[in-house]
């Protein structure tokens, strides 16, 4: 952790984006709980003093990345109360907890305190708005009215290729945008 969190000092990143792992079907889910809040105090410890915070990222086990620990944002949301740090926060991936949990809106909710990252693809397919199944009008403009003025992350793939792609990209963020502004 010294040595990423010296590296992303170097780049002038402010978080650091981190992934559980796999579960241990070995130990009972409640000693994985406490070690991985342990080990993130003790993470804490590194990054704090170098104006860093670590993003933590459920990631999907249903399509991508089957075992993995943190799966779920009120698993992550416990794991940041337990942690009680200002380093530890939530990368809140819209894709992802679409996938794991859906009702997204209330999650963002009682998440809303430690997300310090948000990222968006739409599911399915991991594109852009209006691809797939949210209701992105909706989730954005929450998202706006929650007071978020800050970056969310596109982590997706265009639908379409080429030019053509980019500007439908381009069109479905004005799109949601326009909509936003009307409201």
């Amino acid at each position: 952790m010294r040595q990423i969190a010296d590296v992303a000092r170097r780049v002038n990143a402010t978080r650091l984006t981190v992934v559980r792992g796999l579960q241990d079907p070995r130990l009972p889910e409640g000693s994985q709980f406490a070690n991985c809040v342990e080990l993130l105090k003790r993470c804490c410890d590194v990054v704090e003093p170098r104006e860093l915070v670590m993003v933590l990222e459920p990631l999907n086990r249903k399509t991508d990345h089957p075992g993995v620990f943190l799966c779920e944002s009120p698993q992550a949301y416990a794991i940041c109360e337990s942690v009680n740090r200002p380093s530890c926060k939530i990368l809140f991936d819209i894709d992802h907890q679409q996938i794991t949990e859906g009702n997204l809106i209330p999650n963002l909710d009682q998440c809303w305190p430690h997300i310090a990252c948000l990222q968006y693809g739409d599911n399915p397919g991991r594109h852009e708005p209006g691809t797939g199944e949210i209701n992105d009008s909706n989730v954005f403009r929450h998202i706006a009215n929650k007071g978020h003025d800050g970056i969310i992350g596109m982590e997706h793939g265009n639908s379409r290729s080429r030019i053509e792609g980019e500007w439908a990209v381009i069109d479905a963020y004005r799109a949601v945008d326009s909509e936003n502004a009307r409201m």
